[in-house]
């Protein structure tokens, strides 16, 4: 596969999981304020499907198209910026894992609230806090590969 073609995947990729991502995050936020059960789990919903269409689909693919690009332009995964962004990728997924699991049980239990008339419950909002609290390592994780992406810099490995 032609590099160029490589780089691009890679680019729009990357570009999903951190637009999707934020979006995501964007959505949960503003549904949560407004206390509405029903309101949330239809939102919750649909982060759980575009979580696993555009986030879980882009997080498969990113360390393939990096692995072949990376073989294309004939950069070691050793190579420091390389093999910190691997990590970062890895912590990022650290906390990504259980937001997708979180976010299945936020929209069961408001799902759970709205049918029967109730407000939401402890649980939600313990797994919100939690929810949220992911959010920030995960989010400054990407941000951290992005810029190591874009600039490459020199990071000798132990």
């Amino acid at each position: 596969m032609p590099e160029e073609i490589l780089r691009l995947a890679h680019v729009v990729g990357a570009t999903v999981l951190l637009g999707t991502g934020a979006g995501i995050a964007f959505f949960m936020v503003m549904a949560h304020r407004t206390g509405d059960p029903k309101l949330i789990a239809h939102v919750a919903g649909t982060v759980v499907i575009a979580d696993t269409i555009f986030t879980a689909t882009a997080a498969i693919f990113q360390p393939i198209t990096g692995y072949l690009l990376a073989q294309s332009i004939g950069w070691s995964l050793q190579e420091g910026w390389i093999a910190l962004s691997l990590l970062l990728y890895i912590l990022t997924g650290i906390f990504w894992l259980p937001v997708v699991w979180i976010q299945i049980r936020l929209r069961n239990l408001a799902r759970s609230a709205s049918a029967a008339e109730l407000p939401l419950p402890a649980a939600y909002h313990q797994l919100y806090r939690i929810w949220f609290a992911c959010g920030f390592p995960a989010f400054f994780s990407v941000i951290g590969i992005f810029w190591l992406m874009l600039n490459k810099p020199s990071i000798a490995l132990l």
